[in-house]
């Protein structure tokens, strides 16, 4: 039987920059051991549980992100938000919440992930914009970068563009969108020149996989590598990563959508 029989699906933003992922984690500070400290404060008792959506990794940002809560009562979302607003830390930011019925399933419902990986190239930004922003370097190709990005539309054998767990067996996934773009004015937070963002949408990503994918076409943008070298590491079967991963701070989560 159902313990806590509402739920509420809220969307959240936050600045990863300060925390060891999303995840709780002992004697580290995360985004839902922050969330939940804060919500005991917010609601009085402890009986309630978080489940997040995407479980971001250490330093990566997220823009529209989702998590579920449970409860045994219901709530004023409004007067919930605010509350919680105001005493999490700036770097978090709730941005709206609805209830869903108990068949909802924030894992299994997810219809896509996007991820976009921002970064600047020619000058070295101010390092005030380091937080959500790497570098990739002085000069680098962008029309090769462009075309590399291409390679990984579709279904692709992702093995050497991940961190493999011991559990992990089926490296399988399919990206619907893959591109390089020159920032738009979208989010006036960031550089208004030489910043761009590899974007990427899928269903489900393996661990470490968008940082390592950004990382293979920085390395195509300094000549380091050829297309054909991607193209061949996308049909590999071979266990060690093709590249190394990009910096996390680049790395933001920018929406999850549902059925």
């Amino acid at each position: 039987m159902q313990t806590r029989p509402f739920t509420y699906l809220f969307s959240i933003q936050y600045l990863g920059l300060r925390y060891h992922g999303w995840q709780r984690q002992e004697g580290v500070k995360t985004i839902q051991g922050t969330l939940e400290r804060n919500f005991r404060h917010v609601l009085g008792h402890t009986d309630f549980n978080i489940l997040g959506a995407s479980r971001t990794d250490s330093g990566v940002s997220c823009l529209f992100g989702a998590f579920e809560l449970f409860l045994k009562e219901q709530i004023a979302i409004t007067t919930f938000i605010q509350a919680a607003n105001e005493n999490l830390p700036s770097d978090i930011r709730l941005l709206d919440a609805k209830p869903v019925p108990p068949e909802f399933n924030i894992i299994q419902d997810v219809v896509a992930k996007q991820y976009g990986y921002y970064f600047a190239i020619g000058e070295k930004p101010h390092p005030f914009h380091s937080s959500a922003l790497a570098y990739a370097g002085q000069n680098l190709n962008l029309e090769q970068m462009k075309a590399g990005a291409l390679l990984f539309k579709g279904e692709h054998d992702f093995r050497r563009f991940c961190t493999q767990g011991k559990q992990t067996d089926d490296f399988v996934r399919i990206i619907s969108k893959s591109h390089i773009a020159a920032l738009s004015t979208e989010h006036a937070f960031w550089p208004d020149r030489d910043v761009f963002v590899f974007r990427i949408e899928g269903d489900g990503f393996l661990m470490h996989q968008v940082r390592r994918m950004a990382a293979a076409l920085f390395m195509l943008g300094r000549s380091e590598i050829s297309l054909e070298d991607l193209r061949q590491a996308l049909n590999s079967h071979e266990r060690h990563p093709f590249c190394a991963k990009a910096p996390a701070q680049g790395l933001v989560l920018e929406e999850v959508r549902f059925h």
